[in-house]
């Protein structure tokens, strides 16, 4: 398997951020943009709705209200809904310049209209897995569609693999995710990457992480050992920051450190080939065994079984031939401890 894709999920963090550095939400996502392209992450990835048009006004809030204490999703969503088309192609053309891919999640049909041109994959939320007529509408588009699954039934995600299927979709990854914020790490059942793999072996499978991150980013390590091809994960420059999703964020080090993870987990893998490796030549040769004399014999005596003993180094004749050297005659007078060759019998 190669190195995973990773996907920072800036989704709205930037505005925070803004705020802290007294710069313009435009300019903290372009902040957002530069630092996860030097720490090696291939795409960015927003959000674009209207508060109006995802949700209702007295919808409750779903998240740890001790880390986001806005009360209704109406509330949140208005917070972070000022960017439309013109800051998104903004934000496209930067990330392109970085050497990044650029995506946003569409909520709403205008979005995922005005995004067609800019993205260079749609990310569809788990929360619209089961609204069928927008995964046609996206589906429809030509464009590969990257599907996180959290909070649903296998029989769900084979609905909207269907519908965008019979869309046109030919390009369809499908993300486990826990949809909890933050994930505790007994709930995150990484074991449905495998599961995912096995029911849907023509599409690629990935997740899309929301557990806290630790100094050793083992989620995503774990994740990509069973499989994961893509790893989404919500990024921040200040994990301390309050609000929103900077407490389950990674900043720049995690990720770095995950993309260390990955090219380690890459080099130790190995391709699954058994030989014998040039390395373990000298290491081979010296310690197998031979088989050596427990006498002097002299030349034309019939060795027996008793004569013989397995010893290291391996440099002669190989014990798994035992059956062959017993009943032979030596062709010259040899000492106790000799390393029997093919030439001595």
């Amino acid at each position: 398997m190669a190195t995973p894709y990773v996907i920072a999920e800036m989704g709205v963090n930037f505005y925070d951020t803004a705020k802290v550095l007294g710069i313009s939400p435009l300019e903290a996502a372009k902040l957002y943009i530069d630092e996860a392209a030097k720490a090696g992450i291939h795409c960015a990835k927003f959000q674009s709705y209207k508060a109006d048009t995802i949700v209702s006004k007295n919808s409750p809030a779903y998240w740890d209200t001790t880390k986001e204490p806005t009360r209704t999703q109406h509330e949140l969503f208005k917070k972070f809904d000022h960017f439309g088309e013109n800051e998104y192609r903004t934000l496209c053309h930067y990330a392109h310049s970085k050497g990044m891919d650029f995506t946003s999640t569409p909520f709403d049909y205008a979005s995922a209209d005005y995004l067609e041109e800019l993205v260079d994959f749609y990310k569809i939320s788990s929360s619209d897995l089961s609204n069928h007529p927008f995964l046609h509408h996206i589906g429809s588009k030509g464009k590969p569609v990257y599907l996180s699954v959290g909070a649903s039934y296998l029989s769900e995600v084979e609905e909207a693999v269907r519908v965008l299927s019979d869309a046109g979709c030919q390009d369809i990854v499908l993300l486990h995710c826990v949809l909890c914020y933050p994930t505790l790490p007994e709930n995150t059942n990484l074991q449905i990457i495998q599961t995912l793999k096995r029911v849907f072996p023509h599409l690629r499978v990935g997740y899309s992480d929301h557990v806290a991150p630790d100094a050793t980013m083992s989620t995503l390590s774990t994740a990509y050992l069973l499989g994961a091809e893509v790893l989404e994960k919500h990024f921040t420059l200040d994990k301390t920051l309050s609000g929103n999703d900077h407490y389950h964020a990674g900043d720049p080090t995690d990720f770095a450190t995950a993309l260390a993870n990955f090219r380690w987990i890459d080099t130790v893998r190995g391709n699954g080939e058994k030989t014998v490796l040039p390395c373990e030549r000298p290491a081979r040769r010296e310690a197998r065994r031979s088989l050596v004399l427990t006498r002097d014999v002299k030349a034309g005596e019939v060795l027996q079984a008793g004569d013989l003993m397995a010893k290291r180094p391996g440099t002669g004749i190989s014990p798994q031939h035992t059956d062959l050297v017993v009943g032979r005659a030596v062709t010259t007078d040899l000492k106790e401890d000799t390393i029997l060759t093919w030439d001595m019998v």
